[in-house]
């Protein structure tokens, strides 16, 4: 865990690197986001914008996607991957807001997460980006992200996003995880390009060379030769930027 004036300063070089942070899902309200994001599991927010203006144009609140015929609405969702098990729960979605909610997206985590293909991370999405109510959603990204620069040291995205909570006021969540997930897309990669991060002095992967979740399965390997390897991949990365 980081001190205050550390957590501070990382997410304020974070959102220095991402001013413009923002879930890249399309959506005009939320319904359209809550039904972009259930989209989104196992695929990319490119491929679900691709998809949703003519499924929105189609079904354009819950009462409209409760109404859909399964062979359709799998059809228009085909590309976006699981369109099976996806159509299920938008349907089933649908029809839950309609019967509990009057048709609206309730915007509270226990009343999302009961919805049909709903768990904390689309709650949270839902919640930060379309109703106003602070939400911390993590993804693969952040977890990589928190877990290499030392703000948490676990692969559980209940205890992360928990941890990462506690660290922060509540008006900074929702930023704090757009910006950790563009920092994973971009910057801090499966093979991160450190020369670009300015978020350097204050990363114990780039300190260290490990981070304390990969130390655990990494023992055999001494810290100082893990350090070495990272070095040598950072300055391959650095020249490689210098060619460009």
């Amino acid at each position: 865990m980081k001190p205050p004036a550390a957590v501070t300063r990382i997410f304020d070089a974070l959102d220095r690197h991402h001013p413009n942070a923002d879930t890249e899902l399309v959506h005009r309200n939320a319904f359209e986001l809550l039904v972009a994001t259930i989209l989104s599991a196992q695929s990319t927010d490119a491929r679900v914008n691709i998809v949703t203006p003519a499924l929105f144009a189609k079904y354009p609140d819950a009462r409209a996607l409760a109404a859909a015929k399964t062979p359709e609405l799998e059809k228009m969702i085909l590309s976006t991957g699981f369109f099976r098990q996806k159509s299920k729960s938008l349907i089933g979605m649908a029809n839950m807001l309609i019967d509990e909610h009057g048709g609206d997206v309730p915007a509270d985590m226990d009343a999302l997460t009961k919805l049909p293909g709903v768990g904390r991370k689309t709650a949270n999405v839902v919640l930060g980006h379309a109703l106003g109510v602070p939400g911390l959603p993590v993804d693969r990204h952040v977890l990589r992200v928190a877990n290499r620069i030392g703000l948490v040291n676990s692969d559980d995205p209940v205890k992360v996003e928990s941890q990462l909570c506690e660290m922060l006021p509540p008006a900074r969540w929702t930023r704090a995880s757009d910006v950790q997930i563009l920092h994973g897309r971009r910057i801090c990669k499966p093979k991160p390009l450190c020369p670009r991060c300015n978020v350097r002095p204050d990363c114990d992967f780039y300190r260290l060379g490990f981070t304390q979740s990969t130390r655990k399965t990494s023992r055999a390997k001494s810290p100082s030769l893990r350090a070495s390897a990272v070095k040598k991949t950072v300055k391959a990365v650095a020249r490689k930027i210098a060619k460009k």
